[in-house]
């Protein structure tokens, strides 16, 4: 099969909706029945060199207008690129349908991640609202098939724009493989020292902001002896948390860390006691399956995606109750065995997101739009 992507985020995003698009492309390589990809980029990107480009092509604007406005040929100039290179499907993997791309037969899907802009719109300003609703309205009925992350996702898809369920196939993420390796002693003390990490500590990681609710974790170690580390990039929320460090004297207890490769980011996961992510809303919450695969106990939110991804095996609390949150984390600190049995078999749920398991989903998928 000659498949091809819309690829802006593989190239020019490194975390979320990057991470997948290159987790795709990395898991597809490895599968016979694709002859080849063709990754629709609007621009040259230091990313490169992260993406699995053995089996890739990069397609590039063509011509001197499209280069000069490489977000309008994004938009409505791919279509002839795409036309010539008799693809079997063409999958827009962060929520969007190039606009003129259905003047093509090529069968095209499209991923929708989340639809968090309609159900907690208090996160997003009127005018980004605006845009992904257009984008995603307009993707979803192009689309010859659609596919959500999770079963949250396409209850969402289904209320907010009515669509047939018939149109819609679960496939869930994986995750990098650096969280399914294991490390020296030498390469984890190294890690441990570069990042100023304790013996024992809480772990949360995602862009620090408001939704994703990481201030409810710090509150909740506080009048415990427990040490905290935040991985992610700091958004303007990060701000109270400061202010709340500073005002109960947690400064040196809680430790923040961004820009970290993956491989360092797997041997946090793997130091940590206890991963705590008491997000209010996610698509998916991939962090999560990163801590399973890690072999990390997890505590998480009770409702949305979380219990979806997290498994039964993990503890479920109420985001907003600090006393919930740290109640749980001292359980799982005073009972190591119960930590032991959560990671066991946290992984075991995990399987389902596997490399061979995503290739398989995305592969019949792709099949049967290829053959009507």
């Amino acid at each position: 099969m000659r498949i091809g992507f819309e690829a802006k985020r593989i190239f020019h995003n490194h975390t979320g909706l990057g991470n997948y698009g290159r987790d795709i492309v990395r898991i597809l390589t490895d599968q016979k029945a694709t002859e080849h990809f063709y990754l629709f980029n609007t621009k040259k990107s230091e990313f490169e060199k992260e993406v699995y480009l053995q089996k890739a092509t990069i397609i590039y604007p063509k011509g001197w207008f499209w280069n000069t406005f490489p977000s309008i040929w994004r938009l409505m100039g791919q279509w002839k690129q795409a036309k010539s290179l008799c693809l079997d499907c063409y999958h827009g993997l962060s929520g969007e349908i190039p606009l003129q791309l259905k003047k093509n037969r090529i069968p095209k899907i499209v991923t929708i991640h989340d639809l968090i802009f309609l159900s907690h719109p208090q996160y997003y300003n009127f005018f980004d609202r605006l845009i992904y609703r257009l984008k995603i309205r307009y993707a979803v009925q192009v689309a010859n098939h659609i596919v959500a992350i999770s079963e949250q996702t396409k209850a969402d898809i289904i209320k907010y724009f009515k669509v047939n369920e018939n149109k819609i196939s679960v496939v869930y993420q994986g995750c990098n493989e650096a969280y399914k390796q294991t490390y020296s002693k030498e390469e984890w003390e190294k890690t441990k020292k570069k990042f100023h990490l304790p013996d024992s500590y809480i772990l949360n990681v995602g862009t620090i902001q408001d939704r994703k609710n990481a201030l409810s974790v710090v509150k909740a170690i506080k009048d415990t002896d427990h040490y905290l580390v935040l991985v992610g990039k700091e958004k303007s929320y990060a701000k109270k948390i400061h202010q709340y460090i500073a005002a109960h004297d947690l400064g040196g207890r809680v430790i923040f860390i961004k820009n970290v490769e993956s491989t360092e980011l797997a041997m946090i996961y793997k130091g940590a006691t206890v991963f705590c992510y008491p997000s209010f809303c996610e698509g998916f919450g991939i962090p999560i399956i990163e801590a399973l695969f890690s072999k990390i106990p997890v505590i998480t939110t009770k409702f949305g995606c979380f219990p979806e991804a997290a498994g039964p095996s993990s503890l479920f609390i109420d985001p907003r109750n600090i006393e919930e949150i740290r109640a749980a984390i001292n359980h799982l600190y005073n009972h190591p065995e119960i930590r032991e049995k959560m990671a066991m078999e946290g992984y075991a749920y995990a399987q389902r997101f596997s490399d061979a398991q995503v290739a398989k989903n995305l592969l019949q998928l792709y099949k049967k739009m290829n053959h009507g």
